[in-house]
């Protein structure tokens, strides 16, 4: 409360140089926001979050299979337990939407669910750094980037061709390809969820009558329920097609 009371009694200067509007801008397009990769390139702030996570959870990944599954028990404690159960929770989900091929299906959603709920919650961890021009910058989440987001939908959508493909060769592919819309919805979906809570946030952080206390809760609730629902999304999405493609097209017909 006392540094409350001294924020607002402490007249500070008013370092805006960008109106509401620049600032929503940038946050979708990322034209001034720069960050160098390197020394080689200038690229967006989604990107560098995208190594950040991608790196994360490989390495995470590396070390679990090194060091935990060798030493996993029969009688399981608290992070085996929770581990399978993480495990188990996608291969029901494949297994129940394509039955009849589902083990790449449950690996892939594994991988696609972790990415996009870890990729999301990255921002409330507020890394920072610094763009080509000098200024401080949060990096956001992956895929409030729409080249992020499209690259996840294109991804999901090849491997939905694969499992027609590998079923019903290139009449699986035909069969597929009648919803190539699907790619274009599952990115923008993606684009706009995480797009909508980071001009939410900006436009709090914005004002200074609302940066107090607020953007707490907002930030946190947003974050939280765009991973959730997100990461839902995309595997009910994929599933439900790959299983459509999947399916055995030499079906007996039975006889009443």
């Amino acid at each position: 409360m006392a540094l409350l009371v001294g924020v607002f009694l402490t007249k500070t200067p008013d370092l805006k140089h960008e109106s509401i509007k620049e600032v929503m801008r940038d946050a979708v397009l990322h034209e001034s926001n720069r960050i160098s990769l390197f020394g080689i390139m200038e690229v967006n702030p989604g990107f560098i979050s995208a190594l950040v996570v991608s790196v994360s959870l490989l390495l995470f990944a590396a070390i679990i299979r090194i060091f935990v599954i060798p030493r996993f028990k029969i009688m399981p404690g608290r992070f085996q337990m929770a581990l399978e159960k993480l495990v188990m929770f996608f291969t029901d989900f494949a297994k129940e939407n394509s039955p009849h091929r589902y083990g790449f299906l449950s690996v892939y959603i594994f991988g696609a669910g972790t990415y996009i709920f870890c990729g999301t919650v990255f921002e409330l961890l507020g890394i920072q750094a610094i763009t080509t021009h000098g200024s401080p910058i949060a990096l956001p989440a992956p895929l409030s980037d729409i080249n992020g987001a499209i690259a996840m939908g294109c991804l999901s959508y090849l491997v939905m061709l694969s499992g027609g493909f590998v079923e019903s060769r290139l009449k699986g592919i035909g069969k597929g390809l009648k919803d190539f819309s699907m790619p274009l919805s599952m990115s923008f979906r993606l684009f706009g969820a995480m797009l909508s809570g980071v001009l939410v946030t900006e436009l709090v952080y914005y004002y200074k009558a609302l940066s107090f206390v607020l953007p707490v809760f907002i930030g946190v609730l947003f974050t939280l329920l765009h991973a959730l629902v997100q990461t839902y999304v995309l595997i009910i999405l994929t599933s439900m097609t790959y299983g459509e493609l999947t399916e055995p097209t030499n079906k007996k017909i039975k006889r009443a």
